[in-house]
């Protein structure tokens, strides 16, 4: 286990790049032109993302890119 110590500005930064690559790769699963295995990949990426963001997001926003990716699943 790691730990660090981040100000607010840093969270804040941390908490923003973490959506923007969630909101990316949830993108590009929607995308037809990608392959199964790349998806695949991309959606274990996603899992990992999603699991710092936790720490982070409010929990409105956690609810948010939670269904948003299990929506993303159903396509």
């Amino acid at each position: 286990m790691l730990g660090m110590m981040l100000t607010t500005k840093e969270a804040r930064e941390v908490e923003y790049m973490l959506k923007r690559e969630m909101e990316e790769i949830l993108l590009d699963l929607s995308d037809p032109r990608i392959d199964q295995v790349v998806k695949n990949v991309m959606d274990e990426k996603y899992e990992i993302l999603y699991g710092l963001y936790k720490r982070f997001g409010t929990p409105r926003d956690q609810m948010k890119y939670a269904l948003a990716k299990n929506n993303s699943k159903i396509k």
